[in-house]
C-alpha cells in the first residue's frame, strides 16, 4: 500500500480507500456536497483531490440525477 499524501499540509491524509470511494461517488454522479459529507472533507478538498487524481466531477449547475426521458 502506498503512503497517503495531503496537499498544503492541512486536514487529514487521503487513504487509498478514500480515493476509491471518491471515484465511486463521482461515477455515480453524486453531487460534490454529498461527497464532502460522506468523505468528511470540505467541498474544496474533494474538488482538489478529484482534480489531482484525474477524476471528473458532475457539473455544479446540473441536476445530479438527470433523467432525459
Amino acid at each position: 500500500m502506498t503512503e497517503a499524501k495531503t496537499t498544503r499540509g492541512s486536514g487529514r491524509e487521503w487513504t487509498d480507500d478514500d480515493v476509491q470511494q471518491l471515484r465511486e461517488l463521482a461515477a455515480g454522479n453524486t453531487p460534490v456536497g454529498v461527497m464532502s459529507v460522506r468523505l468528511r472533507r470540505s467541498e474544496e478538498a474533494v474538488r482538489s483531490k478529484a482534480e489531482a487524481e484525474g477524476i471528473s466531477l458532475p457539473p455544479a449547475k446540473r441536476p445530479p440525477y438527470y433523467d432525459a426521458s
